[in-house]
């Protein structure tokens, strides 16, 4: 795919998982925790400069499990990906076949000038997707730390190519606890000399 006007836009993952890595189940999350809920919609929709918006990349699924009362998002424009869909959803600004459609339709004019960061959400193969792609440099993962009944798992990835920070800005580094459920805010940096 042509890429040679493609601006580089920093491009993250963000999810929560279980032990195991699971992160859903039914299609929905296996657990009620509003407040790592919050820390995942206060990142996505974070941006330095006014003006500028965030690109969210849904799998049809995952986008199909949100419930419809979060949207809108503040500085968001939201991606589905889908081989099946011949319309955008509701609440969905683009409809892409693939997830590297999606990152040229960030990085290339019109919406390269607007767009700050690309947030992968999920599901499975939209995040190995994302893992995947040279321009992929952090992953939010929260560690839920209990066991959940899960049917859709966050891929496994290379530890010593993502290392885990010992303190990141911005982030809580102690262990939170919400409905009985301890969990950890984590972000892994892509090392730059692998």
């Amino acid at each position: 795919m042509e890429t040679g006007r493609a601006q580089r836009k920093p491009l993250r993952l963000i999810a929560a998982a279980c032990q195991g890595l699971g992160i859903g189940k039914d299609g929905s999350l296996p657990w009620r925790l509003p407040s790592e809920f919050q820390y995942f919609l206060n990142n996505v929709t974070a941006v330095a400069k006014p003006g500028k918006i965030n690109m969210l990349i849904w799998g049809k699924l995952c986008w199909y499990s949100n419930p419809e009362e979060i949207f809108p998002l503040a500085n968001t424009l939201h991606v589905v990906l889908s081989n099946t869909l011949e319309t955008v959803p509701k609440h969905a600004h683009f409809l892409c076949k693939d997830f590297e459609s999606a990152v040229l339709l960030a990085s290339q004019p019109p919406l390269s000038d607007i767009v700050e960061t690309i947030w992968d959400v999920g599901g499975t193969r939209v995040y190995e997707a994302g893992l995947m792609h040279p321009w992929c440099d952090l992953i939010y993962l929260t560690n839920v730390m209990a066991t959940f009944d899960c049917d859709v798992f966050f891929p496994e990835f290379d530890k010593n190519k993502f290392q885990l920070q010992d303190k990141f800005p911005g982030i809580p580094s102690e262990i939170q606890e919400e409905n009985g459920i301890q969990f950890k805010f984590e972000v892994f940096k892509k090392r730059t000399d692998v």
